[in-house]
């Protein structure tokens, strides 16, 4: 920063440790800086905590923009935030996908809408607190790499805290966000920013790290998605190992186990993509007479491939993979959900996280759902890639092939992934460089 005046700089301010150390950098590195707090959301239905948590955080913030010194500004984003976000949310649930709000509120609202009211206040850039980094990309000689108008391509690197990597929220991002976004911590790890912020005496120093969807807050899921998603009662269906003995698709799965890529075919990809259907596991009545009177009653008929174990209210309102929340008793292990059945409103589990039903190898990204964050290092069509993916935040990175097929994008996994589910974000990199990205189908 060599010019007599300084970029201005717009910070997010949230009233955390993370956004309010960001600031505190910038402003040490000579920025002319100035903070916004958005509120983003209103009603209180379904959330865990009282109705004044945003305006605590408005207070802290306001606070923290005060101690570093930097002006203070508010914007209310609630109106494209639902629209952009928790309708999204709300229709993905109805679908039986599980959609991932906190990569579409980086898309759509900080690095989008934010960005817009930020730049109304003249902000040049605009800065975060996640925990990743940001380079531009050079040639192997050392040159800067310029797109096809002659601006530079820019790099989303992972947080160098492994433990607090937030790359995978921004997994969405565009090179034109990209250019204008600063990530002030992202070389640091969480204590030295506890330490930065105690050693400022910044009123946020102690504060807890936010939880639940992004400018919500931490919810009770199903009360939540019931403002809008009608709550109707239906089975659980656990499923047994035998039924696998007998099932295609399953079969199918162990055919193909150890094949490269160069030996599938497109039909293979997505078959391997599939997930099991288990609208074949059908349940028979009988009747019987019980007690001395000898009554008549019905039970169901005993099927060897699953059994009813208990009733839910609303298949719409669970995901692949969770294993809390189904009131089911009487097993070892935990039971996990395998899948959902949404216009029959039936959910299907397993026991234990080694269940047959739990994992598979490969996932598809639908074409027009495949986004590159590195344009410039996009697949063609029939191309292969070796990447490390992830299927979900926090989850360690995976050895996989990237392949581009006619009629998507699929991750082939080295080892088999547990509770691949649709509507997540499934992310790639290479290196410890995120280049793209996609919704599982």
């Amino acid at each position: 920063m060599n010019d007599s005046k300084p970029i201005k700089v717009c910070i997010g301010l949230s009233g955390g440790v993370d956004s309010s150390v960001a600031a505190l950098l910038l402003k040490q590195q000579g920025y002319d800086v100035f903070a916004l707090f958005m509120q983003n959301w209103h009603d209180t239905a379904g959330t865990l905590h009282g109705d004044c948590e945003w305006e605590e955080d408005r207070f802290v913030a306001e606070m923290v923009a005060r101690k570093i010194g930097i002006p203070f500004y508010f914007v209310d984003l609630s109106g494209p935030y639902r629209k952009r976000v928790v309708d999204y949310m709300f229709a993905e649930y109805a679908k039986g996908r599980t959609p991932n709000p906190d990569v579409l509120c980086n898309r759509e609202i900080k690095f989008d809408a934010f960005l817009e009211s930020a730049r109304k206040l003249g902000a040049e850039m605009v800065a975060t607190g996640h925990y990743c980094r940001k380079e531009a990309a050079v040639g192997a000689d050392g040159t800067p790499l310029l797109d096809a108008d002659g601006k530079p391509i820019y790099r989303l690197l992972a947080g160098t805290d492994g433990n607090k990597d937030q790359s995978y929220f921004l997994c969405q991002l565009s090179q034109e966000q990209l250019s204008q976004a600063l990530f002030p911590i992202g070389d640091l790890i969480k204590p030295q920013v506890r330490r930065l912020a105690k050693e400022a005496d910044l009123p946020s120093a102690d504060k807890k790290d936010s939880q639940g969807i992004c400018f919500v807050g931490k919810v009770d899921l199903p009360t939540f998605l019931q403002q809008q998603l009608k709550s109707v009662e239906g089975d659980i269906v656990e499923v047994y190992d035998a039924y696998y003995a007998s099932n295609a698709q399953y079969a199918f799965y162990q055919e193909m186990e150890g094949k490269s890529p160069d030996e599938l075919s497109d039909e293979d990809l997505l078959r391997l993509s599939t997930p099991i259907d288990y609208s074949d596991i059908r349940f028979e009545t009988e009747t019987y007479r019980s007690g001395h009177k000898h009554i008549k009653k019905t039970r169901y008929k005993a099927n060897p491939f699953g059994k009813i174990v208990g009733r839910h209210d609303g298949a719409q309102f669970y995901t692949i993979g969770q294993r809390k929340g189904l009131g089911v008793g009487g097993h070892q292990d935990s039971l996990f959900i395998l899948a959902t059945d949404i216009p029959a409103n039936i959910i299907y589990v397993g026991e234990g996280q080694l269940h047959k039903g739990l994992s598979r190898r490969c996932l598809r990204i639908a074409p027009e759902e495949v986004h590159w964050v590195r344009p410039d290092l996009a697949l063609p069509v029939g191309g292969t890639r070796r990447v490390k993916a992830r299927i979900r935040y926090r989850q360690p990175l995976q050895e996989a092939t990237l392949i581009c097929r006619s009629n998507g994008m699929y991750l082939l996994f080295d080892e088999a992934q547990r509770g691949i589910t649709p509507g997540q974000f499934a992310v790639w990199y290479e290196g410890e460089e995120l280049t793209g990205s996609g919704v599982i189908a």
